[in-house]
């Protein structure tokens, strides 16, 4: 780099061009001003990959448990969720047959 002086004031000028153009995977759709969307499916026709950040470890539930987590898991997926409501996961409860017993 060189240091060109103007008036008292140091000027960084890189001394190679930087690209402009986006690096991006060739089935990411890029808009005309370089901005890559990926919220939208490949055109190619391939199905939607699921975004999850973590994966499902239910190997320490008991089997009640894991019924319950892979139900939760299957209604996050299916209502395109992160994280449940109280009614949503009692919802999920009743649709596996958990009723309250008792006054």
């Amino acid at each position: 780099m060189t240091l060109p002086q103007t008036s008292g004031t140091p000027v960084i000028v890189p001394s190679s061009p930087i690209s402009s153009a986006p690096q991006v995977a060739p089935e990411q759709p890029v808009s005309p001003t370089g901005f890559v969307d990926r919220r939208r499916s490949p055109s190619d026709g391939s199905s939607r990959q699921e975004r999850r950040q973590f994966g499902s470890s239910h190997a320490g539930l008991s089997e009640a448990g894991r019924e319950l987590a892979i139900a939760i898991d299957r209604y996050k997926v299916t209502h395109h969720r992160r994280y449940l409501t109280c009614d949503e996961m009692l919802n999920v409860m009743v649709s596996l047959g958990y009723s309250k017993n008792g006054s």
